[in-house]
């Protein structure tokens, strides 16, 4: 019995369990997390720019053009030949980058604290992050959330060992640093309010840390530069990365009912970071401090890093809420910031003593579990909404169906390297190119956009649509619920009429071989077709 109490009176109980709730959490996230249209869309845009073309100027995208340089370069991991082809490859890849997020916010937070916390610090927001299923699936789904996470939290990493150091190689740190924010701003544009939060800091604590904010300011001009100069330099680039700009603002409207929906199901997603912040309040109302010693620059590292921390995390979650819809997962990029904060805030307020340290870090790790255990999305996962009072389990995953569906396609054109569809998850699946125009799935359709505007953005529009179906491009056509109904940037749904002549226009030359039920993001019915001219005899 002493050796049992022995071994859960120490930091790596805590730490192991973590480290195996990750384990069954990461798997969950991949293999059981529901499609994401915007998984095919950003996987796409990689292959894209592996393939020579250029975000703006050859097709239309609308973040920043950070990820699909970053993940053209892994593309052969998810590609068409890798045992891994299409989606679950794409997530692989995203979850260990997430991963390194989360490892940069524990190398960040051990910083932030005395030495002799460091590892319970460490736990505390490895168990906030890791052990967060929420957190963890729109890590693992291949949006800009994780490659935006990384760079943000690689780039507060290497300003505090700037601050730390000082000097030539402090100031090495500080350029880094400056640039790696500038790349999570060319990751997701919502980003950059964390550029300016960090100067503005580092130039009023100017008596303490000097010329710091220079050589951080240097490298964030030179990563923006880097990252959205290029694209100033040609015409039709520039023009491209305005208009992406300008379809975020052009959705419109602000409504309190979704704000408040959003914040209610973030907080549901990060309940375990919110009891990490109360106990945190608690023991700072309990009056007690820490006694143990800590270098003098140390301690004005961690105030500094708390506030650049504090007004950052403010300064985006602010923006991103006044979307004009704005989805709770829009904040995943920056949830580490706060787990930072709150678990640095929180060791920083233990009483001394080892028991303290080992009790918070069972306290949050044990918390973390339990609330990605009731965590909705595994309902979610497994089941459809009911069916009056009758349960709907799922027969497969929503994964493994669309890898079921990517072999009934190739069955029905083999070797084939063109797809007719919207749901660009199917062409990532199938390792097949869509025509040009289409790279933005659901969202390419600008049905009131003028035919010139239209395809100098590479987007389709009534006519252009109708000719694309009319000259019957490719062999087989996917069609989901998604098809034809968003009308771009407004996002409101395409009249009936408007659906009913693109679906007869398809119809003419396309003859429908399959109909499969309850597929992808938000089970809607997919209709599989095979061109009509090579179609079997009889259809």
């Amino acid at each position: 019995m002493r050796r049992i109490i022995k071994y859960f009176d120490n930091l790596a109980a805590p730490a192991l369990l973590a480290a195996g709730a990750l384990l069954c959490l990461a798997f969950a996230a991949v293999w059981f997390g529901g499609l994401n249209q915007d998984e095919g869309w950003y996987l796409y845009a990689a292959q894209m720019v592996r393939a020579g073309h250029v975000p703006y100027r050859d097709f239309f995208y609308t973040q920043g053009p950070a990820m699909p340089f970053v993940y053209s370069v892994l593309a052969p991991l998810w590609g068409r030949g890798s045992p891994l082809q299409g989606l679950l490859g794409g997530r692989i890849v995203t979850l260990l980058i997430g991963l390194l997020g989360t490892g940069c916010a524990v190398a960040l937070a051990r910083r932030l604290v005395p030495p002799a916390r460091r590892t319970a610090a460490a736990v505390v927001v490895f168990a906030l992050l890791a052990c967060n299923l929420y957190h963890l699936y729109f890590n693992t789904i291949p949006k800009t959330y994780a490659l935006g996470g990384l760079f943000l939290m690689a780039g507060l990493l290497l300003i505090v060992r700037g601050l730390e150091a000082g000097g030539t190689k402090g100031g090495a740190c500080l350029f880094t640093g400056g640039l790696s924010l500038a790349f999570a701003t060319g990751t997701r544009i919502s980003l950059l309010l964390v550029l300016p939060v960090v100067g503005v800091t580092l130039l009023v604590r100017f008596r303490t840390f000097r010329w710091s904010f220079a050589w951080y300011g240097f490298g964030g001009a030179t990563g923006l530069l880097l990252t959205y100069g290029v694209f100033t330099l040609d015409a039709d680039s520039l023009r491209g990365l305005l208009a992406a700009q300008s379809y975020h603002a052009a959705r419109g409207g602000f409504d309190p009912f979704f704000v408040i929906g959003s914040v209610s199901r973030l907080v549901r997603g990060y309940l375990a970071l919110g009891a990490a912040f109360f106990a945190a309040v608690c023991l700072c109302a309990r009056g007690e401090a820490s006694c143990e010693e800590e270098p003098e620059r140390g301690r004005e590292v961690a105030r500094t890093m708390f506030w650049i921390l504090g007004l950052g995390f403010a300064a985006v979650f602010a923006l991103q809420l006044s979307a004009p819809f704005p989805y709770d997962d829009y904040q995943v990029p920056i949830m580490g910031m706060l787990a930072v904060l709150v678990a640095a805030w929180l060791v920083r307020r233990l009483p001394d003593g080892d028991a303290w340290r080992v009790g918070a870090a069972w306290f949050v790790v044990l918390t973390a579990s339990a609330v990605s255990f009731a965590s909705p999305l595994l309902q979610e996962w497994a089941a459809y909404s009911n069916d009056r009072f009758w349960s709907q389990k799922k027969e497969m995953t929503e994964l493994a169906k669309l890898r079921a569906v990517g072999r009934k396609i190739e069955a029905l054109d083999p070797g084939g390297d063109t797809l007719l569809t919207q749901d660009l998850y199917l062409a990532v699946e199938t390792g097949r190119t869509v025509p040009r125009g289409l790279e933005m799935g659901p969202f390419c359709y600008f049905a009131d956009l003028p035919d010139d505007d239209a395809r100098a953005l590479h987007v389709m529009n009534r006519s252009l649509m109708e000719q694309l179906l009319e000259s019957a491009p490719s062999p087989v056509a996917a069609c989901s619920g998604y098809a034809f109904a968003i009308t771009a940037p407004s996002c409101r749904e395409t009249s009936f009429d408007e659906q009913t002549r693109a679906f007869k226009v398809l119809k003419r030359h396309y003859a429908r071989t399959e109909s499969v039920l309850n597929f992808g993001q938000n089970t809607t019915t997919l209709l599989l077709f095979k061109r009509r001219s090579a179609a079997p005899q009889g259809e």
